[in-house]
């Protein structure tokens, strides 16, 4: 499994696990679901108001692809009523924005399986398994031009 880029993502959202061997195996008999794992290991995640979160998902995206300047991995939780963003660890400490949650050490997020959508979790922009984050300077340019467009 590690071979495929499903598999590499699969083994590095794991990872965050306590345990990742045995997160990666329930992972894979679930049939694709959603699994709990712990922000602030790997990385933290900046939660988004999907009004906000989607204009900014597309401005990054639109920066030569999701994965270009500083995009990382971004998912959608049910209904669209907010995009998280896997930022680098320590950033849900530092980070002041009014509307925008986080999700840092001490906490555990909700994350669909990397190869597609489940129960209302789907990613955006998936991981690759490179470790690749949002670069959380490139994340605020985006909102605050995100934000200045809804107006």
């Amino acid at each position: 499994m590690e071979s495929t880029p499903g598999g590499r993502a699969v083994n590095w959202l794991a990872a965050a696990a306590p345990d990742p061997q045995v997160c990666r195996a329930e992972w894979e008999s679930s049939g694709r679901g959603v699994m709990l794992l712990p922000a602030g290991r790997l990385w933290d995640v900046l939660l988004v108001p999907g009004p906000l979160g989607h204009p900014t998902f597309d401005l990054l995206a639109r920066g030569a692809g999701t994965r270009a300047r500083g995009a990382g991995p971004v998912y959608a939780d049910f209904a669209d009523g907010q995009l998280g963003f896997l930022v680098p660890v320590g950033t849900a400490g530092r980070w002041v924005g009014t509307g925008v949650r986080s999700a840092g050490a001490g906490t555990w997020v909700a994350l669909p399986h990397p190869a597609g959508a489940t129960r209302g979790l789907r990613w955006l922009a998936a991981p690759d398994g490179s470790g690749q984050l949002t670069d959380p300077a490139v994340l605020e340019l985006a909102l605050h031009d995100a934000a200045a467009r809804l107006l």
